[in-house]
């Protein structure tokens, strides 16, 4: 049965999962988006004489499996062991250095086998599909090769292993180091082996050397590292856009229907990821994907017949993201269906104006960076601050993106004070006083109707709707975003409310109210981390360190985070890896571990 016990590997271009067997069970060419040539993770009810949609090297006799990452890389060995002793190891990687001054990150996965005892005896079995599972591939060979042809796109497997043996899937004995390049049709102009412990060797390198330019907490080092490569690895660097996760359509619970496409870019995510980004030190990633935003500010005046901003974008900024459904495939365990693309682009949610102004902010006062904000980019972000203030209490799908159902949601109208609000401190850092007091002044008026209209003082709460009566996880939020301060008895009243109904166990729930597929059967991991914030914010350290030890606990076997995990077993579900969930827990960890200075 398929799980979230994966592994991933990518090179900002291309990404693949990885299973506990050291099989490629999903990954999409040639990028995050494009059609999953391997889908077995989506395609659980396939009948076994029917198999493929991946890329399965399976030693006969096969006893054990043991997988780690080198440290503080996206390089995975795999460590297979058969019933008489003889073993082999798998290193995956996506080549990924500096070459001729510039990146080198070609559509390419590199699968390296050796022997490490005996003589082990393996089966390659290479099934790429194309069209999400609905074509085979024609299939050519050459001396060192084998293509794989498609209707819009082929793949080409280049090896010193034996090629007849890989087409017919029979056993052969690996008495010598061997190597697989998957990637784009093209020739491999030098010798397999040698190119690829060379990769092997530049890739390594750079990981480390990225790792060990991060500044990362005293405390909890080992899970911030892989969290922070992990959301690199979820970056397509070309554009400097930032995936949701590298999946589509795993259920957010067993059995229901709410399963979508996150292989895109949500604007509401800006302001979490650009805030980790920051905190490790990655300016130039942070950089990249503030640019990407500053272009969809951009865009907007550029987008014919539509006034509101798209919540979601593709990797290069497409706005049409029809979803239609890959009946092909039959669902991560049979549970589907499996959709490509994402009706939320359709959606009116207004706090993207003010996600997209938080991701700018940093162009204005960060010195470290070398594409500064200037007045081209001010005007824009005016335009969307006006949008915002005329918008933030008119209903809309809100930041949980209801289908069918639209209110005033209080998450939406403080994103749309908060444009107004860093509009104001912008325009003082540019010396532009009169603007500065244009938007205190619609900061101000907005969060005296916001404060007044969301907070129920039966519930001595803030709510998740203007004069509503629920709560729901993102008014944790409230302070962060400076909408209030820590020590406000209205927020720390809030934070325990929303502890009170939304905390299940260890895990918590997005809210507690029916929407158009029932209630909530798990626990959404970015709201635990959330509260372990609030926690430490109001004063609470100690009970947010435990909870935040408890949270690190949903990490599967290679230290990742799905968007989910079952409110009774701890399971993981919901699309993977998240890059909300990783973002949570890099912030969590950032603010409550001991200084340095501390600790030493």
């Amino acid at each position: 049965m398929s799980s979230l016990d994966l592994a991933v590997i990518g090179n900002c271009m291309v990404a693949a999962l990885i299973d506990r067997r050291a099989r490629i069970v999903w990954c999409c060419f040639p990028r995050f988006d494009g059609d999953p040539i391997f889908n077995e993770l989506l395609d659980g009810g396939r009948k076994a004489d029917d198999a493929c949609g991946s890329f399965a090297m399976e030693l006969v006799g096969q006893v054990s499996c043991r997988q780690h990452y080198l440290d503080n890389t996206a390089v995975l060995v795999s460590v297979l062991e058969d019933r008489d002793g003889n073993a082999l190891e798998i290193v995956d990687f996506a080549p990924r250095f500096t070459h001729f001054g510039r990146i080198h990150r070609p559509p390419s996965l590199i699968r390296r086998v050796q022997p490490l005892r005996g003589r082990p005896h393996l089966v390659v079995r290479v099934q790429p599909t194309f069209e999400c599972g609905a074509r085979k591939p024609e299939i050519t060979r050459g001396a060192n090769h084998i293509r794989y042809v498609g209707p819009s796109q082929t793949v080409r497997l280049t090896t010193d292993a034996p090629v007849s043996y890989i087409l017919e899937q029979r056993q052969f004995v690996i008495d010598r180091p061997m190597s697989f390049f998957l990637g784009a049709d093209e020739p491999l102009r030098s010798n397999a082996d040698s190119t690829a412990r060379e990769f092997l060797d530049s890739t390594v390198d750079h990981w480390r050397d990225w790792v060990r330019a991060l500044s990362i907490p005293f405390e909890w080092q080992e899970a911030v590292i892989r969290a922070a490569i992990t959301l690199k690895l979820c970056n397509f660097e070309e554009t400097g856009a930032i995936v949701a996760a590298l999946t589509t359509s795993i259920p957010e619970a067993p059995g229901t229907e709410r399963n979508w496409d996150y292989r895109y870019c949500w604007l509401r995510d800006a302001y979490f990821v650009i805030n980790a980004l920051n905190r490790l030190g990655q300016t130039s990633t942070m950089e990249a994907f503030a640019t990407y935003m500053t272009n969809i500010a951009g865009d907007l005046g550029q987008l014919p017949g539509r006034l509101d901003m798209p919540p979601l974008f593709g990797i290069t900024r497409e706005v049409e993201l029809e979803e239609r459904l890959a009946p092909a495939l039959t669902g991560y365990r049979g549970m589907g269906p499996v959709r490509i693309g994402n009706a939320a682009y359709t959606q009116i949610q207004n706090d993207a104006y003010g996600a997209l102004v938080l991701a700018a902010v940093h162009a204005f006062f960060d010195r470290r960076l070398i594409r500064r904000g200037e007045s081209d980019l001010f005007a824009g972000l005016e335009r969307l601050a006006a949008r915002a203030v005329a918008v933030f209490d008119v209903p809309d799908a809100g930041p949980w993106e209801l289908r069918t159902k639209a209110s005033v949601h209080t998450f939406s109208s403080v994103m749309c004070w908060a444009a107004a609000d860093r509009l104001a401190l912008i325009a003082n850092g540019l010396g532009r006083p009169e603007r500065a007091k244009i938007w205190r002044t619609e900061a101000d008026r907005m969060h005296a109707v916001i404060a007044d209209r969301a907070f129920n003082p039966t519930r001595n709460s803030f709510v998740s709707t203007f004069g509503g009566e629920d709560l729901d996880a993102t008014l944790l939020l409230l302070a962060d975003l400076g909408f209030v301060k820590p020590d406000d008895p209205r927020f720390v009243s809030t934070v325990e409310a929303v502890g009170a109904a939304l905390r299940r166990g260890k895990l918590f729930v997005r809210y507690d109210t029916a929407d158009d597929f029932g209630h909530m059967q798990t626990g959404f991991l970015i709201c635990g981390f959330w509260y372990v914030d609030a926690l430490w914010a109001i004063g609470r350290p100690e009970e947010a360190r435990e909870l935040f030890e408890q949270l690190l606990g949903y990490r599967n076997s290679f230290g990742l985070l799905s968007e989910d995990a079952d409110l009774a077993t701890g399971e993981l579900w919901g699309n993977f890896p998240q890059t909300y969930s990783m973002v949570g827990l890099i912030n969590s960890a950032v603010r409550l571990s001991r200084s340095w200075e501390d600790a030493l």
